[in-house]
């Protein structure tokens, strides 16, 4: 993965890359344990993340490329009149990455856990209710075991998702375009 989306000189970053990749998968994952906490359904903590990663990604860039790591906000070929909107649009662009990384993995593991805790509090009270609705509770624990093999494959996608992200944005830092 690595070497496919960075190049040889991503190697040595694998293992940092390793380490993110298993902390969030286990992050993720751990969620999936009934009374457990999920580190990555909090906002704060996948926008931390993001953000220690977008500035160590912009500290390898400077030291990579100095003051030539400022022509990654404009484009090559452009008009130099142009040259002002571009740089504002790509500042934008460059910020919300880490909004839209951090964002992503919150949102995804944030909502399969409430859809979980919803139709196991719906087939539970289903359950306590007694006569029929213990036989029709069968129909909400089966999405539940279906949901949660879904959130189990989410949750694997999303850590990998995270992890060629910040690979590609390891990129953009040492090749810049």
């Amino acid at each position: 993965m690595i070497e496919k989306s960075i190049g040889s000189e991503g190697v040595k970053f694998f293992p940092f890359i390793l380490f993110l990749f298993f902390f969030l998968i286990l992050s993720n994952l751990l969620g999936m344990i009934p009374y457990s906490f999920t580190l990555t359904s909090h906002f704060s903590i996948t926008f931390g993340l993001a953000l220690t990663i977008f500035i160590a990604v912009n500290i390898i860039a400077i030291r990579t490329h100095k003051l030539h790591f400022l022509g990654f906000f404009i484009p090559g070929g452009s008009p130099l009149a142009l040259a002002p909107l571009f740089i504002i649009v790509e500042l934008l662009s460059y910020f919300a990455r880490v909004i839209s990384i951090s964002m992503r993995l919150f949102a995804n593991l944030l909502a399969g856990h409430m859809l979980l805790k919803i139709l196991a509090g719906f087939a539970w009270m289903m359950l306590s209710a007694g006569g029929i609705w213990i036989i029709l509770q069968l129909f909400p624990l089966l999405i539940i075991i279906a949901i949660t093999a879904l959130e189990i494959a989410i949750a694997v996608v999303q850590a990998y998702v995270f992890t060629i992200l910040t690979c590609l944005y390891l990129k953009d830092a040492i090749a810049l375009h």
